[in-house]
């Protein structure tokens, strides 16, 4: 009887270890309610989403509204002492820094897609866009096979890499395509010669290109290859704070905040170098204004 006693209380511990470990897990408030510390990625080469301006602070439109989800984490923590810290992410380590806790938000230039749905949460898309072809001005290019047999890069952990790589291998292009770090090289493999082009979201392209040393050198062409909303990632399985971030873009698309930030952003001026973008908001991301989905890219 003794034996049987021991054997079933083990069993028991051993199905309810799990259960207390999970449960002991804090969420991203209570994370920063306790530490007093929030840590918001950014990105150092996405303009005009998340970039280092001329005096290596980071700036741009997610990055604004990051700010904005702090203040009302500040609120809702109750920690008006509450600290925020920085950290520069790339398309490659920005999941895993999220999932192990380095970072409790990204603000940068992220694809919310189904499949990195599987390893995140994302919040409301607050931007769409398409895969386009940053090339030297004068290229003869409009279209991906115009870029058969040629060499072309694409920032390694982005969507867009995929992309290229699936298209190439289904359509038999022969195109030799190369991966860089960061959007930055991969522009500058193009404005050296080292590529022919740079596939990458349109928007990004636009702010690359108006921020080069030349900007008349470099010209974004062909057409869209898909549109993939951009949304600021989170863990997953935290509903409490997926909440406050949507309710959050949710106060700022109604007010009229979002729209404002917006136009600061793509049709005004910015920095360094005060150029507009002048690109208008697109039919889809006007739509979700009012719908606030976080549909993901297939």
């Amino acid at each position: 009887m003794t034996t049987r006693i021991t054997l079933q209380t083990l069993c028991l511990l051993a199905l309810a270890t799990p259960v207390l470990a999970f449960a002991q897990t804090p969420s991203t408030l209570d994370k920063i309610k306790q530490g007093g510390t929030m840590t918001l990625a950014y990105r150092e080469a996405s303009i005009p989403f998340s970039y280092l301006d001329d005096k290596a602070k980071p700036t741009g439109f997610a990055y604004e509204i990051c700010e904005k989800i702090a203040d009302r984490v500040k609120a809702a923590t109750g920690r008006a002492d509450m600290q925020k810290q920085y950290q520069a992410v790339t398309s490659a380590n920005r999941i895993p820094l999220l999932q192990n806790g380095t970072i409790d938000i990204e603000c940068g230039s992220t694809t919310n897609n189904s499949e990195r749905g599987k390893q995140v949460q994302f919040a409301t898309n607050y931007f769409y866009t398409g895969t386009r072809f940053l090339v030297k001005a004068g290229t003869p290019v409009t279209k991906l096979s115009d870029l058969t047999g040629k060499q072309v890069v694409s920032t390694t952990g982005t969507t867009n890499f995929q992309i290229i790589r699936r298209l190439n291998e289904e359509q038999k292009l022969g195109i030799d395509l190369l991966g860089a770090k960061d959007h930055a090289e991969s522009a500058l493999m193009v404005e050296t010669g080292r590529a022919v082009a740079f596939a990458m979201d349109d928007i990004l392209l636009y702010g690359l290109k108006a921020s080069s040393q030349n900007p008349a050198s470099l010209a974004v062409v062909g057409e869209a290859i898909q549109v993939e909303p951009y949304a600021i990632m989170m863990r997953k399985d935290d509903p409490s704070f997926q909440k406050l971030v949507d309710d959050t873009l949710a106060a700022m698309m109604k007010s009229g905040e979002f729209e404002a930030l917006y136009k600061k952003w793509f049709q005004s001026p910015i920095p360094p170098k005060g150029i507009n973008l002048n690109a208008p908001m697109s039919k889809e991301l006007v739509d979700n204004m009012k719908a606030l989905s976080d549909k993901p890219a297939t």
